[in-house]
């Protein structure tokens, strides 16, 4: 179980909320999070964040190491909050939007 570098959804709501999955977490310094029951929408902004991650910048055959992914995401975190256009900005940057509303 712990050998395996990708963290995977577990498929069922108990094992996520499990004692053992709890101290996985808390083992490897992880905070979880959970949205409320039935409010499929709070998890939203952050589906979409990494289904843009995943469709616009990790490479289709994955990293080769680990640094090389935490170089490569941290490399796209920057992008996405200082470059990247976004719809909900009415197509603005994140920096250009805060100038704006400055």
């Amino acid at each position: 179980m712990y050998n395996n570098p990708v963290l995977r959804r577990p498929v069922e709501s108990a094992q996520y909320t499990s004692q053992l999955f709890q101290s996985a977490l808390l083992e490897h310094g992880i905070t979880q999070s959970m949205s409320r029951r039935g409010q499929c929408w709070d998890n939203a902004p952050t589906e979409r964040f990494f289904g843009t991650l995943k469709s616009e910048w990790v490479p289709n055959k994955g990293y080769t190491t680990v640094e090389e992914a935490r170089q490569d995401i941290t490399s796209f975190f920057m992008r996405y909050n200082r470059i990247r256009l976004h719809s909900y900005n009415n197509y603005l940057s994140p920096i250009a939007m805060e100038q704006k509303a400055a």
